[in-house]
């Protein structure tokens, strides 16, 4: 546990929480959380996750920009249907990009975990594009990745880090729930 560590996990969950509530603030505050992690990230030797604090950056920044142009007649952030179509897509890209990073990375570096570090990357791009979308849907692909990403950080004794994963589950929980509802209230309006 470092002060990296610990600044990484005050600032990420102030930002979910702050995407929960689908508000603009989240995303300068989540760019600085991508930066402390991405450092961290390269202290323990998860490469493919470093570099997904990368991505995560230009993630951010088309997410900004996407919510900015998204809004309601209120202001308000408007949640958008995700088409299966566009779903099973997604999931696909997130397949190839695990099976190509976690071949890269695993016989080019010394990665601690190649393959779900890969794996968790590479569809943590799908459900941050999804967020990025306003698709309430990317809430359960982030459930899914980080109940994985819990027992990789346990492995690897990110003790702190692990904790927040696991609180960024519940939060992922209160974030479905509220976008659908925001979702639902928009129908019922139209």
């Amino acid at each position: 546990m470092s002060l990296l560590e610990i600044a990484g996990v005050a600032i990420s969950f102030l930002g979910i929480w702050l995407t929960a509530k689908r508000r603009m603030l989240c995303w300068p505050i989540n760019f600085l959380a991508c930066a402390l992690y991405f450092k961290l990230f390269l202290d323990v030797r998860l490469y493919a996750d470093m570099a997904l604090q990368a991505l995560f950056g230009a993630a951010i920044l088309y997410g900004w920009f996407q919510w900015a142009q998204g809004r309601n007649d209120v202001g308000e952030v408007a949640v958008e249907p995700l088409r299966p179509a566009r779903a099973w897509t997604g999931l696909a890209i997130g397949a190839v990009g695990a099976a190509v990073i976690g071949w890269g990375t695993s016989r080019y570096t010394d990665a601690a975990l190649p393959w779900m570090d890969s794996g968790l990357s590479s569809f943590s791009l799908v459900a941050q594009y999804w967020t990025a979308r306003r698709h309430a849907a990317s809430w359960l692909l982030w459930i899914a990745v980080d109940i994985l990403y819990v027992g990789m950080f346990l492995f690897k004794e990110l003790w702190l880090t692990a904790g927040l994963y696991a609180a960024m589950i519940m939060l992922a929980i209160v974030g479905y729930r509220r976008w659908r509802q925001a979702k639902a209230t928009l129908s019922e309006a139209a």
